[in-house]
């Protein structure tokens, strides 16, 4: 993430702002962040979830959608943008000088990458649970196969679970659907571990 312009923004400027330049831009106290997601392995990733989403979900009044959504969150006002989100009844959205912001999100993930990953795990997450729908949250690892999800529970915690290994699947609880580790993790290539690397140095 690289912030840009190097001079403190309002509010009402950064979304002029993300109005007239391309890619994901976030807003933190004056600050502006790129957070577009760059690599082949994200942009696979975020393909084949948002793919296998819409597949499971076909026929349910429930609604994918994908990194260009913006989410109004109010306690990072005034919007966050994620790798995808599903909702599920009703859409509700507002508008704010003229972009459109989704209200009640379901089921928020983020695939992660080196700069973001300390991010979406802490500030933006706790940003995220002051969405008063949002009740799952999936964290995609880029490099292993590894997703850590969240669920919000009746008294407001959440409770974690890691799950990891290729042959694995997570149980999306709020949608009533599973999503497989083969499906999510289509196509991309994973970089060596560093004990693979150690032995094709021996070699």
């Amino acid at each position: 993430m690289s912030a840009i312009p190097k001079h403190k923004l309002t509010i009402e400027q950064y979304i002029e702002f993300d109005k007239n330049n391309e890619g994901r831009w976030e807003y933190f106290a004056g600050d502006v962040f790129d957070m577009a997601g760059g690599s082949i392995n994200h942009n696979r990733i975020s393909r084949n979830l948002v793919a296998r989403l819409e597949q499971k979900l076909e026929g349910r009044s429930c609604e994918v959608f994908t990194e260009g959504m913006r989410l109004k969150v109010p306690k990072a006002l005034p919007y966050r943008y994620a790798d995808a989100v599903v909702a599920c009844g009703e859409l509700q959205t507002e508008t704010l000088q003229g972009q459109v912001m989704l209200v009640n999100p379901l089921l928020i993930v983020e695939v992660l990458s080196p700069t973001s990953e300390g991010y979406d795990h802490g500030l933006k997450f706790t940003a995220y649970q002051s969405i008063p729908s949002f009740r799952e949250y999936l964290l995609v690892a880029q490099d292993r196969p590894l997703i850590t999800h969240y669920l919000r529970q009746d008294d407001g915690q959440w409770l974690r679970r890691d799950i990891e290994g290729m042959e694995s699947s997570v149980l999306l609880v709020t949608l009533g659907c599973e999503l497989h580790f083969s499906d999510i993790y289509r196509l991309v290539e994973f970089p060596p571990t560093d004990s693979h690397a150690n032995k094709i140095e021996a070699v």
